[in-house]
């Protein structure tokens, strides 16, 4: 929020006029974007007019349905004959020159209704957040040349009624960057918009405040980006268009010094809005940092705790065996036998496989502990080595000479 006591007056030259004016109490307003959008969307949605499509569309048509066993849906089709429309599907969305799906209704609600004091919180806010340079800057106004934010100028520029000398006061003033910024984002509109006779956009400009036209409206109405308002109409789309708050504001003297007595301050009512006070602040002192280091709250804060405890990671035992032998020393041990014990058991568990098998080298104990062991199962006969392969060969050899 602007908090300095007094404004500077400037002329239309630009210069200071050496005078200044009391800052206004509702630039000290709490700036509540929120509200600001919220406010700024229903007021939107309140200038919009109902629209529908016709109530007959898509059912301008004598269309029944075939009925099943044609083996073709069951949508109506147009009746008759001898031309591409019969037979046609008609009446649903689905289908050509059908009906929309959900026909529009004139009797939806447009329109929102706003609680008023909810609508002068909104403005308020908006007009501290026209103090603030950052947010100004932040809106994308080019006021870096500008001598000062908020900008007052002398009544005198009320009765200007040339576009020409309007135009020298903003450049006397170093805004006419900010215009020339305005005409360069001149552009077609995307989409339809362009039928319907608003073909071009641009963005906004600054806004002028004023107390009476006398001639102020003619100076400055055709320059681009520049809009007009009456102190006493002040409109939330107009100070911060988009619900976007730190339009740049140029007031007039006059204008300025009746904003305490239409919106009021804390100890005095407004004389315009019946029992209206501004909207007071949820903190008096938002400085964050100077509060936490305030002697209230240090006194009721506990020292810090500067000893380092670190988590121990808890580890199953039945799956590390380091912690397994923290906790039963005696448990490597038998791990070692039950492995020697299963080492054992697994070779004679072998042994007793291939004897049975009847392996060489085995073939006696097989037969032996088959006798022995009184079963049913036939001993398996010896195994006895053939004659080896070149007696064999011989004996052919010999075969074949007699």
């Amino acid at each position: 929020m602007a908090c300095r006591p007094l404004v500077s007056v400037y002329s239309e030259k630009g210069e200071a006029t050496g005078t200044s004016v009391k800052m206004p109490a509702v630039f000290q307003a709490p700036i509540r974007p929120d509200i600001v959008g919220s406010v700024h969307m229903d007021m939107m949605k309140n200038g919009r007019q109902p629209y529908a499509v016709s109530a007959k569309a898509g059912h301008q048509t004598s269309a029944e349905s075939w009925g099943t066993g044609r083996a073709v849906a069951r949508i109506p089709r147009v009746s008759g004959g001898g031309t591409n429309r019969s037979g046609q599907g008609a009446f649903g969305n689905m289908c050509r020159h059908g009906r929309m799906f959900a026909p529009t209704k004139t009797w939806r609600r447009w329109h929102r209704r706003i609680n008023v004091n909810q609508r002068r919180y909104a403005i308020c806010s908006a007009i501290a957040a026209t103090g603030i340079p950052a947010l100004v800057m932040a809106k994308g106004h080019c006021i870096e040349e500008v001598p000062e934010i908020p900008l007052v100028l002398t009544d005198k520029v009320q009765t200007l009624t040339k576009t020409k000398e309007a135009v020298g006061v903003l450049r006397k003033l170093k805004l006419w960057r900010e215009i020339e910024k305005v005409k360069s984002t001149r552009r077609f509109r995307a989409g339809k918009g362009k039928m319907r006779n608003r073909r071009r956009i641009q963005r906004r400009g600054p806004v002028v405040i004023y107390n009476q036209d006398n001639g102020i409206c003619r100076a400055f109405r055709n320059i681009p980006g520049v809009t007009l308002i009456n102190v006493d109409r002040l409109n939330l789309l107009k100070i911060a268009p988009g619900g976007h708050v730190g339009r740049l504001c140029i007031w007039t003297e006059s204008a300025f010094k009746k904003l305490d007595s239409i919106y009021g301050t804390w100890k005095k009512a407004s004389e315009q809005k019946t029992d209206y006070n501004l909207p007071m602040p949820k903190m008096t002192n938002c400085d964050l940092s100077r509060l936490l280091r305030s002697d209230e709250i240090q006194k009721a804060l506990r020292p810090p705790k500067k000893q380092v405890t670190r988590r121990v990671l808890k580890r199953n035992p039945l799956k590390n065996l380091s912690v397994l032998a923290k906790l039963n020393p005696y448990a490597v041990v038998e791990k070692k036998l039950a492995k020697l014990v299963e080492k054992q058991q697994k070779k004679k568990r072998q042994e007793l496989q291939d004897a049975k098998r009847g392996l060489p080298g085995t073939t006696k104990l097989a037969t032996v502990d088959a006798a022995a062991s009184g079963g049913k199962s036939r001993p398996r006969k010896p195994v006895t080595k053939g004659p080896p392969a070149k007696e064999k060969k011989e004996k052919k050899e010999k075969k074949e000479k007699k």
